[in-house]
């Protein structure tokens, strides 16, 4: 079943499933229940924390955290695992993919989360994981990268975010997944 985000990030061909990680965790179990699907991939956009990698490309994920910013600097702590990996998909590279309610547009935080290994940003990858490990679903996310996680991270969304979702669409197609 292929799944999306929703909002500003919706496509024809996928069920779209909330913005955040609660609206997303709510509404993919629900629908997990109500169809039984196989498999599950997640399409959206994506924020890079490192410059070496390139906007417009599509990366690939089965590896996804909720790490806050606040946690790296060592005043939080949470009791609950914040790092997921879905062994069930293989794939070449999974990319580390990072979590939030909130999108980084900080470059020195962006730096930080780089540091420990983190990659992209998506607001509902840790969340889709979550769910697909509690219905033991295979699961992939890809994502196209939109903008760096900096100062200009939301305008340079906006400048991409279309053409990032027309590459996805030609990605699906040229992988048969649509």
């Amino acid at each position: 079943m292929l799944i999306c985000a929703g909002a500003n990030e919706e496509f024809e061909f996928a069920k779209s499933i909330g913005v955040g990680l609660i609206d997303s965790s709510i509404n993919l179990t629900q629908l997990c229940l109500e169809l039984k699907p196989k498999k599950l991939i997640f399409i959206g956009t994506c924020g890079l924390y490192d410059n070496n990698n390139k906007l417009l490309e599509i990366y690939t994920s089965t590896h996804a955290f909720n790490i806050e910013f606040s946690m790296l600097n060592a005043n939080f702590y949470t009791p609950i695992s914040n790092e997921i990996k879905n062994v069930s998909c293989e794939t070449k590279k999974s990319y580390k993919v990072n979590s939030s309610n909130y999108i980084c547009q900080n470059k020195n935080a962006s730096i930080e989360f780089a540091k420990i290994g983190l990659e992209l940003e998506n607001m509902e990858a840790f969340a889709v994981l979550k769910v697909a490990q509690k219905f033991k679903l295979p699961t992939i996310c890809y994502l196209c990268a939109t903008n760096f996680c900096d100062e200009n991270a939301h305008k340079t969304f906006l400048q991409n975010h279309k053409k990032a979702k027309e590459k996805l669409e030609i990605f699906l197609k040229d992988k048969n997944l649509i």
